[in-house]
């Protein structure tokens, strides 16, 4: 129940933060490769909207490939619902009980910060995701198959919070804030001057 009301919490001061956007910030590129802010916030929606069977049929029309499935669906999506739509799908649906098919309820939760982060991080935008919200994340949902499902390197790397008690791996140290390197775990690239240590230029952007 804990984490159901964090999840509730985060789509709906995800929602006010979408509806807070100027039209230029809707269409700068997110984090995920290949998406703008608006495709992102539109993903963040696709389970509430599409049952497990249209789910399960977008999908075998992208030939099994999941990525294939979400970009295509993001995409419709935004060609179909104004900006005002997607932070109205998210706030609507705080307390919709979805998650993703693989993994409990922790993962839905890490889905809605990690995508937050996707648009507030690549906007500049300074909001830090609660301190108990992260803690679940990095306690239960970063291990090698996750690593590995989102495309994470962490060979040889040690990664080192600088704002709570917390590391993984071992090796070279990067250093940062928790949900910076929340983000390197879930595959992602940062701005640069976000983390620190030798193998840096490996997570930021050119």
């Amino acid at each position: 129940m804990e984490i159901r009301r964090a999840i509730a919490a985060e789509r709906r001061e995800l929602a006010d933060l979408l509806d807070q956007l100027r039209p230029g910030q809707w269409d700068a590129p997110s984090l995920c490769a290949g998406w703008r802010v608006r495709e992102v916030a539109a993903h963040m929606s696709m389970g509430f909207r599409y049952p497990l069977p249209a789910v399960l049929w977008e999908l075998a029309k992208a030939r099994g490939s999941l990525h294939r499935m979400t970009d295509r669906l993001a995409r419709k999506d935004v060609a179909a619902a104004s900006t005002g739509d997607l932070a109205a799908f998210l706030r609507g649906n705080a307390d919709h009980p979805w998650k993703p098919p693989v993994g409990g309820i922790e993962t839905a939760l890490g889905h809605d910060v990690i995508h937050g982060l996707d648009i507030t991080v690549a906007l500049g935008l300074d909001r830090r995701v609660p301190e108990d919200r992260v803690r679940v994340l990095l306690e239960t949902t970063i291990d090698q198959r996750s690593l590995k499902f989102f495309g994470a390197d962490l060979e040889g790397v040690q990664l080192r919070a600088d704002d709570l008690d917390w590391s993984y791996g071992t090796g070279a140290p990067l250093t940062g804030a928790a949900q910076d390197l929340l983000l390197i775990a879930y595959g992602r690239k940062l701005p640069p001057g976000r983390i620190r240590g030798e193998p840096h230029d490996r997570f930021v952007t050119a």
